[in-house]
Parts: structure tokens; sequence; C-alpha cells
């Protein structure tokens, strides 16, 4: 049996994150996926998908990943599955002056490819970045869900995090 392995992202794994990031009702209308890469792809059809995708990402994308790949307080990480991506999660670690100057973990972009989900994965995922954390001395991890995403809710709750804030955005 294959392990799941969790390593930083390098670029040629790009269209896989996007189409992972495209890949639900949320993340379709906001994500560019490019040709044939949006929607359920899984297994087989991954490796077509990310050949058909590789040319058509938005040029965002790469600039993203570059400065994610060159900032050390920045993490894009990768479920790896036989050299498939089958998750994705950013970890950005944050200094602060609150809380006695503690470093926090915020953790974002979780997404797990549809044939893995309920398998427990992103579950080890978020273990996998809390302990990643801790290592780091972060004493806070905290993350955001979209307020739609009440599977996503009960998730978090189950692991442990506690809805303590009322996130706000403003788009620009």
């Amino acid at each position: 049996m294959t392990e799941v392995i969790f390593r930083t992202a390098r670029r040629a794994d790009v269209p896989a994150i996007v189409a992972l990031l495209a890949d639900d009702p949320l993340g379709a209308g906001r994500e560019a996926a490019g040709g044939d890469a949006g929607g359920t792809v899984v297994g087989e059809e991954v490796d077509a998908a990310y050949w058909r995708a590789v040319g058509d990402i938005d040029a965002a994308y790469w600039r993203a990943f570059d400065d994610i790949d060159a900032d050390p307080r920045n993490a894009l990480v990768v479920a790896d599955l036989a050299g498939e991506v089958v998750g994705t999660m950013q970890l950005t670690f944050i200094p602060g002056l609150s809380r006695l100057g503690a470093e926090r973990a915020q953790i974002e972009a979780v997404r797990v490819r549809a044939d893995q989900r309920g398998a427990g994965l992103g579950r080890r995922m978020i273990s996998w970045a809390v302990d990643e954390a801790r290592a780091r001395g972060c004493r806070l991890v905290q993350l955001t869900t979209d307020k739609r995403r009440a599977a996503a809710h009960r998730f978090y709750a189950g692991l442990g995090f506690e809805a303590s804030h009322e996130g706000m955005k403003l788009a620009l």
C-alpha cells in the first residue's frame, strides 16, 4: 500500500493544485483552472488534466507560486500519493506582538481530491500542519472557512478548533 507523503509543492504541482482549488462549488466561481482541468478529476484522469492545463494556467498562479516559494514564512504543501497530488494547503507563519510575541500559523486553501475525501486524508493533513506549527514554536493555529461550508465547520470543530472569532473580508 502506497503511503501519502506531505511535501513542499513544486512548480510542476501548480496545475494540479489549481484544479483542486477549482473543484468545489465555491472554488469553481473564483478560480481559473483553464482547459479541461476544472471540475472533478480523479486517478488517471489527473495526469491528462494536468497536461491539458499546463499551458492554460493563468500567469497570476505562477507569480503567486513563485512568491510563496520564495517566502520562508509561507509553505504551499501537497499530499502526494504515488506521485499524484491528492491534497493541498497553504501554511503561513505570522509573527506578532500579541500573546507575548507569539508566532501563529494560518492554514488556508485546504483541499482534498474528490476520490480521496472521507478516508481521513483531511484529518491527517491538518494534524501534520499542527505538528509543523508546534515544531516551529507557534503558540496558535488558526484558519478560516467560508460560512457556507457547514461540513467544513463540523470537520474543524471535530479536530478541536473553536469558532472564536467572526472573520471579515473586503474584496479589492
